[in-house]
């Protein structure tokens, strides 16, 4: 039979106090050789010699039929049902099964085998309590809908959506790819600043901190470039972060405040050694996850197998926006045409906004996007013979941004006058009109040519377990303050 509804916090409560009454601590404690839920149930089922098992869970299901009670117990890698005989668990273990809840955390020892019905079950012997749930959980059907419910109760999606969990499990296997992909090839992780007095690297708004020691405004970092190019100074010549960034902007589904970025840099390089290694990391990560290099997104197949297309950002522009780079007559006409408003801009500025508006969407990919106007890349090298050009590229798969990467500025005399131009007519007081000068001075020390890339970790993650939003590729999305306390309606009946 189903047990009865119990929404109230009280009433475990004192069930709480029951189980200490019974000379057991309800918080539990340390459980050796205990076996994960996933290999129990690949045991040989033996009737002659059932095999001892110990294992350890979350309830999600109970049902009591007169003296047996049965539970399903969950762990991280599996649910197995739990049979408790009255007899069997012992007078103790009898009184604590009757006070144990949906949500409780319990050890069993028993033995593995199947029911007459030849279901999986763990027949139990011995029942530790390790945790006592003092709050109700949430009705899987309904209440773990609620989407706003779900994301700032994390830790409930995760227990009644496997799916969330295996989505996060796939960023972490993908993040560890990335790590043995790059180590393999004989980069080294290093950790930089979260901390800067001067936010740089990129063009975006950062978060002010205070430091009362010193008595200064510090910034949450918004890239990690610059710290990473001081390595290559410093002679580290392959050298990788995968950190968070902080940028003060928007959300939506493919922004969040805080994010997780992948930086690296290789002396002797250039944009295009950027590319092949793109290439062969995002393959390595595919492969991993869905074992080909073809993958199913929003609907579409997208085929990862090398080559990718490599297009300039000139011919695309010419062939979707009918606008020519260097040419202010088509770019003028070509946003005229399109309603885009190009009055008081700069010629570039505009050629980027048609270039989002018209060219992105056509992006199917995976494409390399190369050779972008040198105005919108002050920390780029430019082309030799085509200076109004910089070596950079961009990874475009189904319209969106993946990658960014570029053949990086080691003169220091034309990056102290391209932070000047980039600096020019902002506010004294703006927190990003500040040129990083010790970044100036370590490359009139000597930085080696070089190639970096920058990869958003999160939106990579979106891509490759067919996601929607960025919030549910992170673990704690940030979220607006919550407006009301409810919750939704919390059961003890079957959580199946």
């Amino acid at each position: 039979m189903s047990l009865p509804h119990e929404t109230h916090e009280s009433v475990r409560l004192e069930k709480l106090d029951q189980i200490a009454a019974l000379g057991l601590d309800p918080w539990g404690g340390r459980v050796d050789d205990h076996q994960p839920i996933g290999a129990v149930r690949l045991l040989t089922v033996n009737a002659e010699a059932p095999p001892p098992v110990r294992i350890a869970g979350r309830i999600v299901l109970r049902r009591v039929m007169g003296n047996v009670h049965f539970l399903d117990l969950q762990d991280s890698s599996g649910r197995v049902q739990v049979m408790l005989g009255k007899k069997q668990v012992g007078e103790t273990g009898w009184k604590l099964a009757a006070l144990l809840d949906l949500g409780d955390l319990l050890a069993v020892d028993g033995t593995f085998g199947t029911t007459k019905t030849g279901e999986l079950t763990v027949f139990a012997l011995t029942l530790t309590i390790l945790a006592k749930s003092v709050l109700p959980h949430p009705d899987k059907h309904a209440g773990m809908t609620d989407v706003e419910f779900r994301l700032r109760h994390r830790y409930l999606d995760l227990t009644y959506n496997p799916e969330v969990r295996e989505r996060i499990e796939k960023r972490i296997r993908m993040v560890r790819t990335i790590r043995r992909f790059l180590d393999q090839r004989g980069f080294m992780e290093v950790e930089s600043p979260t901390l800067h007095a001067i936010a740089g690297g990129a063009a975006a708004r950062p978060f002010t901190t205070h430091h009362n020691a010193l008595d200064i405004e510090l910034y949450l970092r918004i890239a990690l470039e610059l710290h990473l190019k001081r390595l290559l100074v410093g002679g580290m010549e392959r050298v990788y972060e995968i950190g968070r960034v902080f940028r003060n902007e928007g959300i939506s589904q493919k922004h969040n405040p805080e994010f997780t970025l992948l930086e690296l840099y290789q002396a002797y390089s250039d944009y295009r050694g950027m590319m092949d290694l793109t290439e062969g990391m995002l393959v390595a990560c595919v492969e991993e996850l869905h074992g080909s290099t073809k993958i199913q997104f929003s609907g579409h197949e997208i085929d990862f197998t090398p080559p990718w297309k490599r297009e300039s950002y000139g011919e695309l522009l010419e062939r979707h926006a009918g606008a020519r780079l260097g040419d202010e007559e088509s770019i003028k006409s070509a946003a005229a045409r399109f309603g885009l408003t190009a009055a008081g801009k700069d010629l570039d500025v505009i050629v980027q906004e048609l270039f989002e508006e018209k060219v992105e969407k056509h992006l199917v990919g995976p494409v390399f996007v190369y050779d972008y106007p040198a105005s919108l890349c002050p920390l780029t090298k430019r082309k030799r013979d085509l200076p109004h050009i910089a070596e950079r590229f961009e990874l475009f798969v189904r319209g969106m941004e993946l990658a960014n990467a570029y053949t990086e500025l080691n003169d220091p005399i034309t990056q102290e006058k391209a932070f000047r131009n980039q600096l020019a007519g902002m506010p004294a007081d703006e927190s990003m009109a500040k040129m990083d000068d010790d970044f100036v001075t370590a490359l009139k020390y000597g930085m080696p040519p070089a190639g970096g890339l920058g990869i958003g970790i999160d939106r990579l993650a979106m891509l490759l377990t067919d996601t929607q939003t960025i919030r549910d590729v992170i673990l704690f999305p940030l979220l607006r303050p919550e407006t009301s306390t409810l919750r939704p309606e919390a059961k003890d009946g079957p959580a199946s």
